[in-house]
């Protein structure tokens, strides 16, 4: 059974940094981006930073450019999001998913438009940050 455990969130304050860490369990071969997500309260859900599994391919959501990282260590199985420079406006759940996509194309279609099309998730990370 495919199961994604996100750890990492936290309160802090603006400028501060957290590392979020999704540990991957049960996934299919197929299976080759996994990424993070986020939620803010009673907004939609968008995309953060995705990374393509079988290379070193990532992308990155405009708004978190040049201050997020995102990494994955395959030997642990898990997938990390290196946030600094946290603003208020980064505040919200945030969640893990990994999927198997043909193209990246469309993996970069579905990470635009909320992850919908993404088959596994985590059950989420709350994160935090107050000015």
């Amino acid at each position: 059974q495919a199961q994604l455990v996100e750890s990492g969130g936290g309160s802090v304050q603006a400028g501060g940094s957290l590392r979020l860490s999704c540990v991957a369990s049960g996934l299919t071969s197929y299976t080759n981006y996994m990424g993070w997500f986020r939620q803010p309260t009673g907004k939609e859900r968008e995309g953060v930073a995705i990374i393509y599994t079988s290379g070193t391919a990532t992308y990155y959501a405009d708004s978190v450019k040049d201050r997020f990282t995102i990494a994955q260590d395959n030997a642990r199985k898990t997938v990390y999001l290196q946030m600094n420079s946290l603003k208020p406006g980064d505040t919200a759940m945030y969640y893990c998913a990994a999927g198997s996509f043909s193209t990246e194309s469309q993996a970069l279609w579905m990470f635009r438009h909320g992850g919908h099309g993404f088959d596994y998730w985590g059950q989420g990370t709350q994160v935090t940050v107050s000015s």
